[in-house]
């Protein structure tokens, strides 16, 4: 067996990724207003690196007026968030891997002079006890390569863990860490994300508010997510994915230059 051969995330996996999201150990504050929160790992070993490690973040925020179960269901969506993400060009679900996992494609804008990333990820939910999780990381699909128009990401671990505070509230959590690659430095990455987070989840929080509404005149009783039956992606055995590390990359050398090329252009 490959020594990067894919596990789909078991009760282990989603029991891990939940108690990462409640920790409040080794996690320093960066950002707090108005019910939400930016905080980034900061763990004993790699204190004083100079940024050169990937942060973990982690973002919560309190909503008062949007249920759990209708946050989750904006998560999975593909074709509402053609409606509220505008950093996505391109975005589709590729192949079932089980009930609860599937690998799909996402590419996004990015500002200038950073050229456009994209990503090719596993992910896998869970529904239990009334919490919402959803889990992705980076793989390698034989049929997505790296593109040379767009710098291939890698995604460590992401996801979100949703639980409900009533009937139309929840606490809703995103915990990501991710390398974009390219030639960015990394204190540059991490500062960005602690920015960016805060926007991301206010576009998620409105598209919660408008979600149902939406669903309503757009197949309503359609939720692959939810009835895995309905699915009609065709079934792709995980054997079949390798895991995606970044220093396994294809084109990284080639992504590394490409930031640079346009910061020089641009100037």
């Amino acid at each position: 067996m490959s020594l990067h051969s894919i596990n789909l995330p078991d009760e282990a996996a989603f029991s891990d990724f939940k108690n990462q999201c409640l920790s409040e150990e080794n996690w320093v504050n960066k950002y707090n207003n108005n019910g939400m929160q930016v905080c980034v790992e900061v763990s004993p070993a790699t204190k004083g690196n100079n940024g050169h490690k990937i942060h973990k973040i982690k973002c919560k925020i309190t909503i008062k007026d949007v249920s759990a179960a209708t946050m989750y269901d904006v998560l999975h969506d593909s074709q509402y968030r053609k409606k509220w993400d505008p950093t996505m060009l391109e975005s589709f679900d590729i192949a079932r891997l089980s009930a609860n996992a599937d690998v799909g494609y996402y590419s996004w804008l990015c500002p200038n002079p950073i050229k456009n990333r994209d990503v090719v990820t596993l992910r896998s939910w869970q529904v239990k006890d009334d919490e919402y999780i959803i889990v992705n990381f980076s793989v390698k699909h034989p049929k997505y390569p790296p593109r040379s128009d767009l710098v291939r990401a890698i995604s460590i671990l992401t996801g979100y863990y949703i639980k409900p505070t009533g009937p139309n509230s929840c606490t809703f959590v995103y915990l990501s860490q991710a390398d974009p690659k390219g030639s960015l430095p990394k204190w540059v990455v991490n500062k960005a994300s602690q920015v960016l987070a805060p926007r991301v989840l206010k576009s998620v929080h409105k598209a919660g508010q408008n979600y149902l509404e939406w669903k309503q005149q757009n197949s309503p009783d359609q939720k692959p997510w939810l009835f895995p039956e309905q699915s009609t992606l065709p079934m792709m055995d995980p054997a079949e994915l390798v895991l995606q590390r970044a220093d396994s990359l294809e084109n990284v050398d080639e992504s590394s230059k490409r930031d640079a090329q346009e910061s020089e252009d641009s100037s």
